[in-house]
C-alpha cells in the first residue's frame, strides 16, 4: 500500500493533512521541493557570497528552521506548504546575508536588484545567467558576455514587479495562484505581467545567435 512517505501528494490540503498525521513526512515533503528551493537561493544569493555559501547548504540549514516551526504552522496554516517552506528558506538566506555582509547589504554596486518588496531579492544577473545557461566554451565566452549584457539590459527595462513575476513563475516554477500570493496581487494581474515580461525577453533574445529557445 502506498504511503505519503513513498509518494507525496501535490494537493496542498492533502499535504497538510499528511503532515498532521505523520511528522516524518516533513522530510519527504521538503525533498520534493528541494530543487526548486535551491533554485530560489541561486537566484537570490548575493554574488559576493557565492564563493562562501553553497545554495544546497542554505536550503539544508532552512530545514532545521522548518522543523522547529512545524507545530505552529499546522496550528494555523495560512500558506500552502511550498510557500511556507519558501518563506523559511528566504528568511535563512536573509540571515546569512546579514551575517556575512552586514552594512554592505545595501551596497548593490552596478547590480539592479529585483522587486524591492521581496526579501531576499533576486538579481537581473542571476536571471540572465539562468536564461543563457552556464556552460560556455572559452571560444564562446565573449559572445556569452555580450548576450548577458543585452539580456540584463532587457530585464532592467522591466518594472521591478514584472521581473519578480518572471523569477517566480519561470525559474521558481510557482503557479499563478502561488506567485500572486507571494506578491500580494491578483492572479490576473500576475499573469498579464508574466506574459508581458516573457514577450519582452523573447523579443531581445530573438535578435541574438540561437534565438530565444530558452524561454
Amino acid at each position: 500500500m502506498g504511503t505519503f512517505m513513498d509518494k507525496p501528494p501535490r494537493d496542498p490540503t492533502e499535504q497538510i493533512e499528511q503532515l498532521r498525521g505523520d511528522r516524518r513526512a516533513l522530510a519527504t515533503l521538503f525533498d520534493q521541493y528541494r530543487d526548486r528551493l535551491r533554485r530560489m537561493v541561486e537566484l537570490r544569493l548575493d554574488p559576493r557570497l557565492r564563493a562562501r555559501l553553497d545554495a544546497s547548504d542554505v536550503v539544508q540549514e532552512a530545514f532545521l528552521d522548518v522543523s522547529r516551526d512545524l507545530d505552529a504552522y499546522l496550528a494555523d496554516p495560512k500558506l500552502p506548504p511550498l510557500l511556507w517552506l519558501r518563506l523559511h528558506v528566504g528568511r535563512r538566506l536573509t540571515t546569512l546575508h546579514r551575517q556575512h555582509l552586514g552594512t554592505l547589504m545595501r551596497d548593490v554596486g552596478r547590480e539592479i536588484s529585483i522587486y524591492h518588496g521581496a526579501l531576499p531579492e533576486a538579481s537581473s544577473a542571476a536571471l540572465a545567467s539562468m536564461l543563457l545557461g552556464r556552460h560556455t566554451s572559452p571560444t564562446q565566452a565573449a559572445q556569452r558576455a555580450e548576450r548577458m549584457l543585452r539580456v540584463q539590459e532587457a530585464l532592467n527595462s522591466l518594472d521591478p514587479i514584472d521581473r519578480e513575476v518572471l523569477a517566480l513563475r519561470h525559474f521558481e516554477q510557482l503557479g499563478r495562484s502561488e506567485a500572486a500570493q507571494v506578491l500580494g496581487i491578483t492572479q490576473e494581474a500576475g499573469a498579464k505581467r508574466y506574459f508581458r515580461a516573457l514577450k519582452r525577453l523573447k523579443d531581445v533574445l530573438a535578435g541574438m545567435p540561437g534565438g530565444g529557445e530558452g524561454l
